[in-house]
């Protein structure tokens, strides 16, 4: 049977095919505040501002491309069982070739009714406009987990980490909870193994490459090989 490699993989991944994010501009993302554009109450608050903030997003991440690192990460699956879990709303793991992905966080490609959650629909790259609706006639919204609001992929994701033979943290500072949380829920015997060019919460028997996503991507699947 092939090794499951599970992959953690966060912003520091995306941000080497040029998407920013907020927790590397002060607490801004992209010049706004996250409590302006990423959370319940200023969706009910500003509804206009919060959706022409994300059809911006989203046309940022159609000019996007897939790195080295994404596109590793994909070839891994010539050999082995792999299961990318990523807190990141782009699509760029898809696009690299990954073929499974659990978005924690939600995707931006998708649009999902801001009345009945089960309501989630493919967009792609189109722009949710004030008096978009779904199907039951209520305001669609970004299909993203928003601060405050619970993350239903979560269980599933520590299922996924339990059954990882080996588990890579790429891009992700692990100080961003519940999703941080996931590392307590790998095997004690498990190679962990963390690729970060800064300072990365402590991790125990952790190896770690201290270099950016694509450098140190290169330099963990050659000593796979």
């Amino acid at each position: 049977m092939q090794d499951h490699i599970v992959v953690l993989t966060g912003a520091g991944i995306s941000a080497e095919s040029g998407l920013s994010t907020f927790r590397d501009n002060g607490g801004l993302w992209e010049q706004h505040s996250v409590y302006d554009v990423a959370t319940p109450e200023a969706f009910a608050r500003n509804q206009e501002l919060v959706l022409r903030f994300y059809n911006e997003r989203r046309r940022q991440l159609q000019s996007a491309q897939p790195n080295q690192a994404h596109r590793l990460l994909a070839e891994l699956e010539k050999r082995y069982r792999v299961t990318v879990v990523t807190q990141n709303v782009d699509d760029l793991h898809e696009r690299g070739g990954a073929s499974n992905v659990i978005h924690l966080h939600g995707e931006l490609t998708k649009a999902r009714s801001s009345r009945y959650p089960e309501l989630v629909y493919d967009i792609g790259y189109r722009d949710i406009n004030p008096g978009d609706t779904c199907e039951r006639g209520a305001q669609l919204r970004p299909h993203i987990v928003w601060f405050g609001e619970e993350v239903p992929m979560l269980e599933k994701a520590a299922e996924i980490v339990r059954t990882a033979d080996h588990l890579l943290i790429v891009g992700t500072s692990l100080q961003v909870y519940p999703a941080a949380g996931l590392i307590y829920e790998v095997d004690r015997e498990v190679h962990v193994t963390v690729i970060d060019p800064g300072e990365p919460a402590s991790v125990s028997r952790a190896r770690v490459i201290r270099k950016g996503a694509c450098e140190g991507m290169a330099d963990w699947v050659a000593g796979l090989r």
